[in-house]
């Protein structure tokens, strides 16, 4: 007896749509296996010729209006998988317009990276300070938020000479091919910024993935040798064997509590949730032929960055939490930076190039940080020229953040520590309290 027809129309649903969510993972598989060539393209023939040669396979011995069904699934899974295949976003980078409250330069390293340079002069009427502060920013390769720029004119105003650079890769500065991106280049790049900077050693704030560049330049004798004095701001892993510990952070942050955040988000686009989560996942190197270098910084948008900028902020902020950008200056480069954090986990230890640094140094530790607490105390317990710790209550990971008086704290132990006067806050953790530190979550 046969079959009634919907039950026969329900069974060759469910098989066609089984084909072509089998027809899609077979692109996705390909899509790893081939690297993403040109652009996908590679991979989707691939599945195509697959699926048309199964779809005859089908359709033998049956009449020609028969032998058309198997190509449904075909049509329909091209049709899906074309999407990822297709750049919906320019594939030549497309720079941030300049800020209007700062001039943009661009210098040429020695090294070969062309960076953007931001000055801000002491203030008029400000006790001038003799030595420039240079600013490291996180990231590690983005551009610097507007935020940041608001606490450097803080700075300013208390009379440092104060520049910033992004990142090559970031922001307003030029691309690198991608295997350039490393740890030791961004530590030459600092070293080749003091260079041209031409004002002998200076004082270098590092502030998250910032602080990593830092603390691996003073690790670096040649390198340390241009920093008169070193302040590491929440830095991030400063080595492989840093990197593998995991666990204890500080305490809770926004993440989770805050609203969710608004605006377009290159993840919600078929074509770049597949290439940044595939990259993400190691399954796609982060020179992948699926989408280019400048693509992928082009589409990236802040929300994107999802609970990551509440992660930032302690829980009590979670209803207060600042924009920290805009639309307009934002960028970030994360195929850069994974690539970056592939190599600084990839990296033996420097924990003892770093006990012979004598080059005088603070370190800044938030209460509310997302960081995992040993890559603060790792610096701390390895870096004999620590002279204090500041432990900066009510704040998270970015402790600037323009709210309260967070940002006049911040600069007010910056100014003490490189002016070597006492400090507003007590010496706290020192090496000798590493331990009750931890255990007391602190």
């Amino acid at each position: 007896m046969p079959l009634p027809v919907p039950v026969r129309l329900t069974g060759r649903l469910i098989l066609g749509v089984l084909a072509v969510v089998m027809l899609a993972g077979l692109f996705l598989a390909l899509i790893v296996l081939t690297d993403g060539a040109r652009s996908g393209l590679a991979a989707w023939l691939a599945a195509f010729g697959a699926g048309v040669v199964a779809a005859l396979w089908r359709g033998r011995g049956r009449t020609w209006p028969g032998r058309l069904w198997p190509f449904a699934p075909v049509v329909a899974a091209a049709a899906l998988t074309a999407l990822i295949c297709v750049p919906t976003a320019p594939t030549t980078r497309q720079y941030p317009p300049d800020l209007p409250f700062v001039a943009t330069r661009h210098w040429s390293l020695s090294t070969g990276s062309r960076v953007a340079v931001y000055h801000y002069p002491p203030a008029a009427g400000a006790p001038r300070r003799p030595t420039p502060l240079v600013y490291l920013h996180g990231g590690p390769v983005r551009s610097i938020s507007v935020l940041d720029h608001r606490f450097l004119r803080l700075l300013a105003g208390r009379g440092y000479d104060v520049y910033a650079y992004e990142q090559p890769g970031g922001g307003r500065s030029d691309l690198l091919p991608m295997e350039q991106y490393t740890i030791s280049r961004s530590v030459r790049d600092l070293s080749a910024f003091i260079d041209h900077l031409d004002k002998g050693p200076v004082d270098v704030l590092g502030f998250s993935a910032g602080g990593v560049v830092l603390t691996r330049a003073l690790a670096t004798p040649d390198v340390a040798v241009g920093v008169h004095r070193a302040i590491i701001a929440e830095p991030g892993p400063m080595d492989g064997p840093t990197a593998l510990i995991s666990g204890q952070k500080g305490r809770p942050s926004a993440r989770g509590l805050a609203p969710t955040p608004s605006g377009p988000r290159a993840t919600r686009v078929p074509r770049y949730a597949v290439a940044l989560g595939l990259i993400q996942l190691g399954l796609l190197p982060a020179d992948t032929g699926l989408i280019t270098q400048a693509e992928g910084v082009n589409v990236f948008k802040p929300a994107d960055l999802g609970g990551d900028t509440a992660s930032a902020y302690c829980a009590r902020d979670a209803g207060r939490i600042p924009v920290e950008d805009t639309a307009e200056n934002f960028s970030f480069n994360v195929a850069a930076s994974l690539r970056i954090m592939q190599t600084i986990k990839g990296s033996p230890s420097i924990a003892s190039e770093l006990k012979r640094s004598r080059t005088p140094a603070m370190l800044m530790i938030a209460e509310c940080s997302s960081q995992v607490r040993q890559w603060a105390t790792a610096v701390l317990a390895a870096d004999p020229a620590i002279e204090r710790t500041q432990y900066m209550p009510g704040v998270g990971h970015h402790m600037w953040n323009g709210l309260d008086d967070n940002n006049e704290r911040a600069a007010a132990v910056i100014t003490a520590f490189l002016q070597g006067e006492p400090s507003p806050q007590r010496n706290y953790p020192t090496p000798a309290d590493i331990s009750a530190f931890l255990r007391d979550h602190r």
